[in-house]
């Protein structure tokens, strides 16, 4: 996978949780997971290498917090549009 994209786990017509993954080889699972912002997770492949970011608050977090940790990962920013499926319901 070589691009970024989001999938939104919903319950009752309301995001409950959410994954941003990140490029990635294929098959390449986390090793480890850190906390970031609140409501932020990160997963890291077994060499250290952010593989995804765990939403555990979808309906509170905000662009801006993702971003934030999408920059000090050495990620591109994800615009605003692209977390649309977070606020759908």
């Amino acid at each position: 996978m070589k691009e970024l994209y989001l999938e939104v786990t919903f319950r009752h017509g309301r995001p409950v949780a959410a994954y941003l993954y990140l490029p990635r080889r294929p098959g390449e699972k986390s090793h480890r997971t850190a906390k970031a912002e609140p409501g932020l997770l990160i997963d890291f492949n077994s060499d250290g290498r952010p593989i995804g970011i765990e939403i555990t608050a979808p309906t509170m977090v905000t662009a801006a917090a993702i971003n934030d940790v999408l920059r000090e990962l050495g990620q591109p920013a994800i615009e605003h549009e692209d977390l649309v499926p977070l606020r759908a319901a």
